[in-house]
């Protein structure tokens, strides 16, 4: 199947906006990074107005779209209600930050993180499809929500770099003055990433290994009746495995395993060391957490191949 690069940006951005959501969201309930919170809902909402432009350039009649929502079990309207919730949270959120005193209840940071994770899933299961066997998998929401639990904690490490004064304690307090809530907050953030790239790794990996055994879906049953293609299989089964040999070989080892997981593994454990320059590691993490998050989409695309002949 054809790369849908509008597709693959629209999820890259839910993912990567649901993830400094949902991270902003966890640093509220552990009581740090209270100033920080600002420039992570901005950078949020940011994100999520790109994967929403994002998905117009897939429609060839972009006009059309509202004629799809009148359907509640389709999945662009399912997302739509998912990204207006999120949406809505944000709004909730931003009220709360603006206050004098900026601090998140904890109930709304719960339902931060609850919308985030729905963002993900819902997105996902849009391309649940019997007919396409590599692409049925509750394993693919898994694969999403590791790009989100990586995505989120580096961006906000780098934010908090970006914006010191968010960790620092009272407005005229240095921005790097030991606080209780610096090193709560750099804490959770350390720890947030080692499990998110853990996470990111494992179920990249699985989601990998269901799109190899999916191809015992497929079989040999003759050629298509099309006249136009007298000589395509109807089914192909090196299409749906090609993730071992084939086009989709290089980038899911190299671009998905090695660049996307293992590299942000490396540096999400050596941010925790005490003295490590946290900074250009997760850098360096989100940059290749990027491309591995790229290359995992070019590969669902590439085993995409469909059965819906029988359907």
């Amino acid at each position: 199947m054809e790369m849908q690069w509008p597709l693959i940006l629209f999820t890259l951005f839910m993912a990567w906006s649901a993830g400094v959501f949902g991270t902003a969201a966890v640093l509220a309930l552990a009581g740090g990074g209270k100033r920080v919170q600002m420039p992570a809902l901005v950078t949020s909402v940011v994100l999520l107005a790109v994967g929403g432009i994002a998905v117009f350039f897939h429609l060839e009649h972009w006009d059309r779209i509202f004629n799809g929502f009148g359907n509640p079990t389709s999945g662009i309207t399912q997302e739509l209600i998912a990204i207006v919730l999120m949406a809505a949270v944000m709004v909730v959120y931003f009220v709360y930050l603006r206050k004098p005193e900026p601090v998140v209840p904890r109930w709304l940071a719960v339902a931060a993180i609850v919308v985030s994770v729905a963002l993900v899933v819902v997105m996902s299961h849009s391309y649940n499809m019997a007919a396409r066997p590599a692409w049925d998998s509750p394993l693919l929401w898994l694969a999403y929500l590791g790009n989100a639990a990586l995505f989120g904690p580096l961006t906000v490490t780098l934010l908090a770099a970006i914006f010191p004064a968010a960790e620092g304690g009272s407005e005229g307090a240095p921005a790097t003055a030991p606080t209780e809530a610096v090193a709560r907050a750099g804490s959770v953030l350390a720890t947030s990433g080692v499990v998110g790239a853990v996470a990111n790794a494992v179920l990249s990996v699985a989601w990998g290994a269901s799109v190899v055994m999916s191809a015992a879906s497929f079989t040999e049953v003759g050629l298509y009746w099309d006249p136009t293609h007298p000589n395509y299989p109807i089914a192909n089964p090196a299409e749906a495995a090609n993730i071992l040999s084939g086009e989709a070989s290089f980038l899911f080892w190299i671009g998905v395993v090695v660049i996307g997981c293992a590299v942000p593994v490396v540096c999400a454990v050596l941010g925790r060391r005490k003295g490590a320059p946290a900074v250009p590691l997760a850098g360096v993490g989100l940059a290749c957490a990027i491309v591995g998050a790229v290359c995992l989409r070019m590969v669902f695309y590439s085993a995409g191949a469909s059965v819906f002949m029988f359907y």
